[in-house]
């Protein structure tokens, strides 16, 4: 019950704001573009992304997971499974991009606008750094770990986290909840393999920097 009430408190707000028109399809076919702003960006992570992770590891941290978050600070064995999992996000991202582009009949995936200046980029690996950690440590640390007395099977356990990560990219369209999807089980499996909660960070985190090179780029590629 715990884990359901922090994802309708934490994560649901943003699956229900309403997109933008420049998200949508535009007249001609062609994908819409979600835009880039620093100043809406920052104002995101500093009202909502960063207090939720805060409210997540307090949570987190009153219970028997204390002594194991205190002992888990990055090592340099966190770079194997960052190394493994960036590569694979992209690919993942890449292939749900093309599929969505040459899918007769469907919306083409949404667009992510890539900032421009070194402030802009500056903000963006902030930015994709908090929301890596927001959500791997709840959809991987969280319900892949702390929930193993109450999902005993691990394959429950990694189709529940993928449902709800995916659930949560709804309003990317439905080529977003793909990437979602395939990107979460990935994730999942990554962390069981290695036990790494800063490596699938990092991999999220720099792959959704990488939605945003491809943005400024003018190239879809998944969503962030």
């Amino acid at each position: 019950m715990e884990a359901l009430i922090l994802y309708f408190v934490i994560f649901f707000p943003g699956i229900y704001a309403p997109p933008s028109p420049d998200w949508l399809v535009n007249g001609a076919g062609a994908a819409g573009t979600i835009p880039f702003s620093i100043a809406q960006q920052a104002g995101r992570m500093l009202t909502y992304t960063l207090p939720s992770l805060a409210l997540l590891l307090y949570l987190i941290s009153r219970g028997e997971d204390r002594p194991a978050l205190k002992a888990a600070a990055p090592h340099r064995r966190d770079m194997l499974p960052f190394a493994a999992g960036l590569p694979c996000l992209i690919i993942i991202g890449l292939f749900v991009s093309f599929l969505g582009s040459h899918f007769a009949g469907a919306a083409p995936p949404l667009r992510v606008e890539g900032p421009s200046g070194v402030p802009g980029w500056f903000v963006v690996v902030l930015v994709c750094l908090s929301a890596g950690y927001l959500e791997e440590i709840y959809f991987r640390y969280y319900l892949l770990s702390r929930m193993e007395q109450a999902i005993p099977r691990t394959a429950v356990r990694v189709l529940f986290s993928t449902v709800l990560f995916a659930v949560i990219h709804a309003s990317q369209g439905s080529w977003g909840i793909l990437n979602a999807a395939i990107a979460g089980l990935f994730l999942a499996a990554l962390f069981l393999r290695f036990r790494s909660l800063h490596g699938v960070a990092w991999a999220h985190a720099g792959y959704n920097v990488f939605v945003y090179a491809m943005g400024a780029a003018g190239v879809g590629a998944g969503g962030a």
